[in-house]
């Protein structure tokens, strides 16, 4: 069985590989023609980013690969001999720590290269290691605390009831519904300075177009995004009727109002069409998948890793499998995703304006120095929204209107 094992996940990373390499070959030749939505410099620029995160990512992919193999290997042997199992449930807990401590461990270096070397080279991000270390140590406090009760539960669970699988994944699909509304309001905030919006006329129309869809004002706050990076995003939260509006800085400072309310309207839109309980449902039916098939894999593995099929050992082999299945099921995530985005855009044109959603959308793309082009089988495993080129044509814009556009200029300046 644990031979089964090592094929798939060896198989899973072969395939991601051959996806990277395809994404690599179809960028570099497609950097060399035509810029696409970007100026040429800012297109080239994009394209060479797009080609070293890739290969960036193909490491990660390799190295994760390698840390499975130590994994089965003996890590997980050599990690229960440390901890114990006399403990039960406490054993088990110090087992998880300990494993998603040598992780995190392990991949640091590549997360300090892609934000230290990576990205600071290509000028997409303002973190200094000040502030690294103090998101570092954030997120870190949270995993102790949040992730230790998760652990515990689990645990319990697991060492405590037969069909420990379904009880499993009632107790982790909640938390994620849970975390979802409170991440706005609890956890956001830990990691950026919220304030009120201060322009009070783009705060009446945000309310507006709230009423307008029958949701209400839970709050409109910026947040200093910019000190990390100058991407431009915006988002609500909270389920019911009550949303907080949430604004990036840099959104405020890049796009007029009429274009933040495109925007937002693209985002109200996915409330309107039901689109967060549909994604919540689909997120439930593959960790459903996920706990069923895992909790159905003899242990026999696990004696073959040299090891007791405690709750933190039957833990840790569901994260290692979950990229795995999340490889496999993304695809379905993405076409439905995907179709959402264009309905969306339409709400979001229909309550914005399509030639102010267009105006955004060209500015996010140049703004958030995104590469325009993918391979179809990238776009295919890799993609939620559909390439922002396709968002545009359904809008109406295409480059054949580009010299008639009164675009033109931004495009220009860009």
């Amino acid at each position: 069985m644990l031979e089964v094992l090592i094929g798939v996940f060896t198989l899973y990373t072969l395939i991601k590989i051959y996806i990277s390499v395809m994404q690599i070959g179809f960028v570099t030749d497609a950097k060399r023609l035509e810029p696409v939505l970007l100026s040429e410099t800012k297109y080239v620029i994009a394209g060479n980013y797009a080609i070293k995160k890739e290969r960036l990512s193909m490491l990660e992919t390799f190295i994760d690969y390698v840390v499975f193999l130590f994994w089965v290997y003996g890590g997980f042997k050599y990690l229960q001999q440390v901890v114990g199992i006399d403990n039960g449930i406490i054993s088990s807990v110090e087992f998880l720590f300990g494993y998603f401590a040598i992780n995190y461990i392990l991949t640091l270096p590549l997360d300090i290269y892609r934000v230290f070397g990576l990205d600071k080279a290509f000028h997409f991000t303002k973190t200094t290691p000040k502030l690294y270390i103090i998101d570092q140590l954030k997120s870190a406090l949270i995993f102790l605390i949040v992730g230790g009760a998760i652990f515990f539960a689990l645990s319990y669970i697991i060492e405590n009831f037969t069909n420990w699988w379904l009880w499993s994944f009632v107790v982790v699909f909640a938390f994620i519904v849970l975390v979802n509304m409170l991440y706005p309001t609890l956890i956001a905030p830990i990691f950026n300075k919220f304030k009120p919006l201060e322009d009070e006329e783009l705060k009446a129309d945000i309310e507006r177009i709230l009423k307008e869809v029958g949701l209400n004002s839970d709050g409109i706050f910026t947040i200093d995004a910019s000190k990390r990076d100058a991407r431009l995003n915006a988002y609500f939260g909270g389920f019911g009727k009550a949303k907080r509006v949430v604004l990036f800085d840099t959104l405020l400072e890049k796009l007029n109002k009429d274009e933040i309310l495109a925007v937002l309207g693209h985002e109200l839109g996915h409330y309107s069409h039901k689109d967060v309980f549909k994604n919540i449902a689909l997120m439930g039916a593959f960790l459903f998948v996920v706990f069923f098939i895992v909790g159905h894999i003899p242990d026999s593995i696990f004696l073959e890793m040299g090891v007791v099929a405690n709750a933190g050992a039957k833990i840790a082999l569901i994260t290692m499998l979950l990229p795995i299945f999340s490889f496999i099921y993304m695809p379905i995530m993405g076409l439905v995703s995907r179709h959402n985005e264009y309905e969306a855009d339409r709400f979001g044109a229909k309550i914005g304006g399509k030639s102010n959603l267009v105006r955004a959308l060209l500015k996010l793309v140049n703004e958030n120095k995104s590469f325009p082009l993918s391979h179809p089988i990238y776009i295919f495993f890799y993609y939620t929204h559909p390439p922002v080129v396709e968002r545009l044509k359904e809008l109406g814009y295409t480059e054949e209107k580009r010299d008639d556009s009164v675009l033109l200029g931004f495009l220009n300046d860009a």
